[in-house]
């Protein structure tokens, strides 16, 4: 699989090492946005490319990189797009499989939000910190050796239409939910391989990974 790793200027949430370990076991290239540059340097790791108009990034950190020639992508400070949907417009075009975003939640609640919603633009994308991981899903999507997780599903439309949950603590035949319903919050996988399908609608997953 094809692994990209997009470091925002969120907070980390979490231990350094869970982070230099997940990267170091699943191999992808790295890229950051703006003051993302400074969490990949306390990490140790160095991205391929920093995009931005580099308002946040340590003047000091920049310089390192650019000693190592790191490819640098300034953009105005006004524009219609963040720094991380540039970026990861970019990275969508590239074709990469997934794309893991780290330090793109915490921070500012404006911020945190309109990251979140880009799970729905960015089929591929996945929101990683250590405790969780939060992605869309699109109509049907299957869980594999993820046996006793607690899983979340958020409403993220109006309604969600023949809702159907197989291999859960709380299983679901054709059931029709509305924006705002907490039903299907907190919930576990109970088997090897468990399912979600729905008709219609945006559903938001969140997977705690201890």
């Amino acid at each position: 699989m094809s692994i990209a790793y997009l470091f925002l200027n969120g907070d980390l949430l979490g231990e350094k090492n869970f982070y230099k370990n997940f990267i170091e076991e699943n191999k992808g290239d790295i890229f950051c946005a703006d003051g993302g540059a400074d969490i990949l340097d306390e990490l140790g790791l160095n991205p391929l490319e920093i995009w931005g108009d580099l308002d946040s990034i340590n003047k000091k950190t920049l310089q390192k990189f650019l000693g190592k020639g790191v490819c640098i992508k300034k953009f105005p400070s006004e524009k219609d797009e963040t720094d991380s949907e540039l970026l990861l417009s970019y990275l969508n075009e590239k074709n990469y499989e997934k794309i893991y975003c780290i330090a793109g939640l915490g921070g500012a609640l404006e911020h945190e939000l309109t990251n979140i919603n880009l799970c729905f633009k960015y089929k591929n994308l996945s929101f990683l910190t250590e405790k969780e991981e939060v992605f869309s899903i699109d109509k049907k999507y299957n869980f594999k050796n993820l046996k006793n997780k607690e899983i979340s599903f958020i409403i993220y439309s109006d309604k969600i239409k023949n809702l159907n949950l197989f291999g859960f603590k709380y299983n679901a035949e054709n059931l029709n939910l509305n924006r705002g319903d907490s039903r299907c919050v907190s919930n576990i996988i109970k088997e090897k391989f468990a399912e979600i399908s729905f008709e219609s609608g945006k559903i938001l997953c969140i997977i705690k990974r201890n």
